[in-house]
Protein backbone atom coordinates (compact mmCIF):
# COMPACT_ATOMS: atom_id res chain seq x y z
CA UNK A 1 0.00 0.00 0.00
CA UNK A 2 1.49 3.30 -1.04
CA UNK A 3 0.85 6.70 -2.55
CA UNK A 4 0.82 7.29 -6.30
CA UNK A 5 1.30 10.90 -7.36
CA UNK A 6 -1.20 12.42 -9.77
CA UNK A 7 -2.00 16.03 -10.60
CA UNK A 8 -0.23 18.84 -12.38
CA UNK A 9 3.13 20.37 -11.61
CA UNK A 10 3.04 22.18 -8.23
CA UNK A 11 -0.48 20.72 -7.66
CA UNK A 12 0.15 17.34 -6.03
CA UNK A 13 -2.63 14.90 -5.37
CA UNK A 14 -2.16 11.26 -4.50
CA UNK A 15 -4.02 8.01 -4.94
CA UNK A 16 -3.66 5.34 -2.30
CA UNK A 17 -2.96 2.18 -4.28
CA UNK A 18 -2.13 -1.46 -3.81
CA UNK A 19 1.03 -2.13 -5.83
CA UNK A 20 3.78 -4.69 -6.09
CA UNK A 21 6.91 -3.57 -4.24
CA UNK A 22 8.95 -3.93 -7.46
CA UNK A 23 6.72 -1.55 -9.47
CA UNK A 24 7.79 2.11 -9.85
CA UNK A 25 6.12 4.80 -7.72
CA UNK A 26 3.73 5.98 -10.45
CA UNK A 27 3.77 2.70 -12.35
CA UNK A 28 1.69 -0.44 -12.40
CA UNK A 29 -0.73 -0.99 -9.52
CA UNK A 30 -3.35 -3.55 -8.60
CA UNK A 31 -6.17 -1.45 -7.11
CA UNK A 32 -6.98 2.12 -6.05
CA UNK A 33 -8.37 2.16 -2.51
CA UNK A 34 -8.50 5.91 -1.85
CA UNK A 35 -7.10 9.37 -2.48
CA UNK A 36 -5.25 12.11 -0.60
CA UNK A 37 -5.14 15.84 -1.34
CA UNK A 38 -2.61 17.72 0.81
CA UNK A 39 -3.53 21.14 -0.63
CA UNK A 40 -6.95 21.40 1.03
CA UNK A 41 -7.25 22.74 4.56
CA UNK A 42 -7.48 20.31 6.32
CA UNK A 43 -5.96 17.72 4.00
CA UNK A 44 -8.53 15.43 2.34
CA UNK A 45 -8.05 11.72 2.97
CA UNK A 46 -10.59 9.20 1.64
CA UNK A 47 -9.95 5.47 2.08
CA UNK A 48 -12.26 2.54 1.30
CA UNK A 49 -11.99 0.84 4.68
CA UNK A 50 -13.35 -2.52 3.54
CA UNK A 51 -10.81 -2.82 0.71
CA UNK A 52 -7.95 -1.57 2.90
CA UNK A 53 -8.76 -4.18 5.54
CA UNK A 54 -8.98 -6.88 2.86
CA UNK A 55 -5.51 -6.06 1.54
CA UNK A 56 -4.02 -5.77 5.03
CA UNK A 57 -5.37 -9.26 5.80
CA UNK A 58 -3.78 -10.49 2.55
CA UNK A 59 -0.40 -9.25 3.84
CA UNK A 60 -0.05 -5.85 2.18
CA UNK A 61 2.56 -3.68 3.90
CA UNK A 62 1.67 0.03 3.98
CA UNK A 63 4.34 2.70 3.72
CA UNK A 64 4.87 4.93 6.75
CA UNK A 65 2.72 7.73 5.30
CA UNK A 66 -0.13 5.39 4.37
CA UNK A 67 0.08 3.71 7.78
CA UNK A 68 -0.28 7.13 9.44
CA UNK A 69 -3.40 7.78 7.34
CA UNK A 70 -4.82 4.38 8.29
CA UNK A 71 -4.18 5.15 11.97
CA UNK A 72 -5.89 8.55 11.65
CA UNK A 73 -8.94 6.96 10.00
CA UNK A 74 -9.06 4.15 12.58
CA UNK A 75 -8.57 1.41 9.99
CA UNK A 76 -5.25 0.33 11.49
CA UNK A 77 -6.91 -0.20 14.91
CA UNK A 78 -9.51 -2.46 13.27
CA UNK A 79 -6.71 -4.40 11.54
CA UNK A 80 -4.77 -4.92 14.77
CA UNK A 81 -7.92 -5.92 16.67
CA UNK A 82 -8.09 -2.86 18.94
CA UNK A 83 -11.43 -1.75 17.46
CA UNK A 84 -14.26 -3.11 15.36
CA UNK A 85 -15.47 -2.02 11.95
CA UNK A 86 -18.80 -0.96 13.49
CA UNK A 87 -17.03 1.41 15.89
CA UNK A 88 -15.16 2.88 12.93
CA UNK A 89 -18.47 3.78 11.26
CA UNK A 90 -19.89 5.25 14.49
CA UNK A 91 -16.87 7.52 15.00
CA UNK A 92 -17.29 9.17 11.62
CA UNK A 93 -18.44 12.73 12.39
CA UNK A 94 -21.75 13.83 10.95
CA UNK A 95 -21.79 17.04 8.92
CA UNK A 96 -22.58 20.13 10.95
CA UNK A 97 -26.17 21.37 10.60
CA UNK A 98 -26.71 24.61 8.75
CA UNK A 99 -27.76 27.38 11.12
CA UNK A 100 -30.23 29.89 9.70
CA UNK A 101 -29.54 33.56 10.39
CA UNK A 102 -33.15 34.79 10.08
CA UNK A 103 -33.31 36.54 13.49
CA UNK A 104 -30.11 38.46 12.75
CA UNK A 105 -31.51 39.70 9.44
CA UNK A 106 -34.76 40.93 11.03
CA UNK A 107 -33.07 43.48 13.30
CA UNK A 108 -31.31 45.44 10.51
CA UNK A 109 -34.53 45.51 8.47
CA UNK A 110 -36.33 47.38 11.28
CA UNK A 111 -33.53 49.96 11.46
CA UNK A 112 -33.54 50.38 7.69
CA UNK A 113 -37.29 51.23 7.50
CA UNK A 114 -36.98 54.86 8.80
CA UNK A 115 -34.12 55.50 6.40
CA UNK A 116 -36.31 54.47 3.48
CA UNK A 117 -39.08 56.83 4.64
CA UNK A 118 -36.60 59.71 4.91
CA UNK A 119 -35.29 58.96 1.42
CA UNK A 120 -38.86 59.04 0.04
CA UNK A 121 -39.48 62.44 1.67
CA UNK A 122 -36.25 63.83 0.17
CA UNK A 123 -37.18 62.45 -3.26
CA UNK A 124 -40.56 64.24 -3.19
CA UNK A 125 -39.09 67.66 -2.29
CA UNK A 126 -37.03 68.18 -5.47
CA UNK A 127 -40.03 67.08 -7.55
CA UNK A 128 -41.99 70.14 -6.29
CA UNK A 129 -39.10 72.47 -7.24
CA UNK A 130 -38.84 70.86 -10.66
CA UNK A 131 -42.48 71.62 -11.58
CA UNK A 132 -42.08 75.43 -11.81
CA UNK A 133 -38.94 74.99 -13.89
CA UNK A 134 -40.94 73.06 -16.49
CA UNK A 135 -43.52 75.87 -16.67
CA UNK A 136 -41.04 78.72 -17.35
CA UNK A 137 -39.76 77.51 -20.75
CA UNK A 138 -43.26 76.91 -22.00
Amino acid sequence: MRLRRVGAKKQPAYRIVIADARAPRDGRFIEIIGHYNPLTDPATVVIKSDRALYWLKQGAQPTDVVRAMLVRKGIWAVHTGEATLESLVEETPAPAPIVEAAPAEAAPAEDAAPVVEEAAAVAEAPADDAAPVDEEPA
